[in-house]
């Protein structure tokens, strides 16, 4: 077997705007179960995109990306649905960017063997393949932007717009989620900035300057996105998956109050997650325990157990076709902290 015979058939990309769930999600709403949660919560969103004064952040974990959801997150940035994001550093960098840089993500199987993939240098998401040799060119790719900016600690977010930067010359898939969010001043942290593609290349880039380099600052990051908290004061999450991206949304709560400034808990919050909570997590806990924490209200929040490629399109469908984002405030709230 051959590299060429698994890496044939591409993961496309599904376009909410061209498939009206609005019908479906209105006959959800009387039934039962995950269905119900699925319309509740998109009740929710609509009303965050509704709230005049409430910035929406996105949070990513998990491979969403990957399987087919890119362009989902990247319509909800051009339509104004989200005025930040939080994510994994592989759901932007080994996917959103990797594309941007002409590559593709293939269909596979989950029962392949996986010392043969290896040996043909495929790297495997579930059912999906990477070829490896492509992530290396983004890994290189990542670790040229940083050999020519100036050697200085960087937040996650102004190393990623310098990536959006990069893109908007040399992408070969125009309009991904980098690039997009970079053209609308839409702010992307990266926590755990250095678990991905871009922790290679910035090794890499270190290696190469051991004197005189930039290092990426995730307290610089906790502190950006907390000054969005407080500037925005009211607040909306709608989150995929969990773990870090969540629980450091989350937190921006508490570290106002830390800088002294009193801010009201997320008002409005939807987990997709197939995550347990009895582990004392839950990928980083339910919304209703965040409550006890003091980082979300609880009248408005929804928890939806399901794998999220199977209802995040059908709620942000829905949301699109109902058209509550058309009149929202553009907030741009990278050019608040590019200053």
């Amino acid at each position: 077997m051959k590299k060429k015979d698994l890496l044939k058939d591409v993961v496309k990309h599904i376009d909410i705007k061209k498939i009206n769930s609005v019908a479906i999600i209105d006959a959800m709403r009387d039934m039962s179960f995950t269905s119900r949660d699925t319309a509740e919560a998109a009740d929710i969103l609509i009303r965050m995109l509704k709230d005049k004064g409430c910035t929406v952040i996105l949070t990513i974990a998990g491979s969403t990306s990957a399987g087919g959801c890119m362009q989902i997150y990247v319509d909800m940035v051009k339509h104004q649905m989200v005025d930040a994001i939080v994510a994994t550093g592989a759901t932007i960098v080994d996917m959103d960017f990797f594309e941007a840089l002409g590559f593709k993500h293939y269909k596979g199987s989950y029962n392949a063997d996986d010392k043969i993939l290896r040996d043909l240098y495929i790297d495997r998401i579930y059912d999906t393949y990477i070829d490896e040799e492509q992530l290396q060119v983004c890994d290189d790719t990542v670790r040229k932007i940083a050999d020519k900016l100036e050697p200085r600690p960087y937040s996650s977010r102004e190393f990623i717009r310098e990536m959006g930067r990069y893109l908007t010359k040399n992408a070969k898939k125009k309009a991904g989620l980098v690039q997009t969010c970079f053209e609308m001043n839409v702010p992307i942290f990266c926590p755990a900035f250095s678990d991905s593609s871009a922790g290679f290349g910035l090794v890499k880039h270190q290696h190469l300057h051991p004197g005189k380099h930039l290092t990426i600052d995730s307290v610089k990051d906790f502190y950006e996105l907390t000054r969005i908290k407080m500037a925005a004061i009211t607040s909306g999450l709608f989150m995929i998956g969990g773990g870090v991206p969540k629980n450091f949304t989350q937190d921006t709560v508490i570290c106002a109050e830390v800088l002294g400034k009193e801010v009201p808990m997320h008002k409005y919050a939807v987990q997709i997650t197939v995550a347990d909570a009895r582990d004392g997590a839950c990928s980083s806990s339910t919304l209703k325990e965040a409550a006890s924490w003091g980082k979300v209200d609880t009248v408005y929040e929804k928890m939806v157990y399901a794998e999220a490629t199977s209802v995040l399109p059908l709620i942000v469908s829905y949301a699109y076709h109902k058209g509550a984002w058309k009149n929202r405030k553009k907030y741009e709230w990278a050019k608040m902290l590019d200053k």
